[in-house]
């Protein structure tokens, strides 16, 4: 499945050991609780966590996909809509086709395991994610407030505000 990656660059299961480099070097480390919680809902299978590593061995781009939601089947029921989140490539390594590939990838996978539609949110303020997403066949659905909240690496709770855009996609299924 990484066929559509610049020469030495693959995509791969994320696992526990990976949670340090998911931080890159402290900018996402506000972030450690929830991947810790990512990583629980990947062991019980309501999550597969991917990951693109460089030709050196460096963890570059991440991708979660949320195949079954603990409290809201809305945005993943388990079976036939998944929902992707935390999506990201490292800015020095856009604009390679690192995100397309990797996007590619979570969206193969998904097929493979039956689902049928995926979704993510994407901010307002963030229009090349939404270029990559619109390229990728991805429809805006609805507009949303993008309020939530989490609990950070030092027990704070974070309020955010991203208001955005909901977007779909059919999977082909084969």
């Amino acid at each position: 499945m990484n066929s559509s990656l610049p020469p030495g660059y693959r995509v791969r299961p994320l696992a526990p050991p990976d949670a340090e480099a998911l931080e890159w070097e402290g900018e996402y480390t506000h972030f450690r609780r929830l991947y810790s919680l990512a990583f629980e809902r990947a062991a019980a299978g309501r999550s597969v966590l991917w990951g693109i590593e460089s030709p050196i061995g460096q963890l570059v781009g991440q991708v979660f996909v949320l195949l079954q939601a603990e409290h809201d089947p809305m945005p993943a029921d388990g079976s036939t809509r998944a929902f992707i989140h935390s999506f990201r490539i490292r800015p020095e390594h856009r604009n390679q086709g690192l995100g397309s590939g990797l996007l590619s990838h979570a969206e193969q996978d998904l097929i493979a395991r039956g689902f049928s539609w995926v979704t993510l949110n994407v901010a307002e303020d963030n229009p090349d994610a939404l270029r990559l997403y619109e390229r990728m066949g991805y429809a805006a659905i609805e507009r949303i407030s993008g309020h939530w909240s989490f609990t950070d690496h030092e027990g704070n709770q974070r309020h955010l505000h991203e208001p955005g855009w909901r977007m779909a996609k059919r999977l082909a299924v084969i």
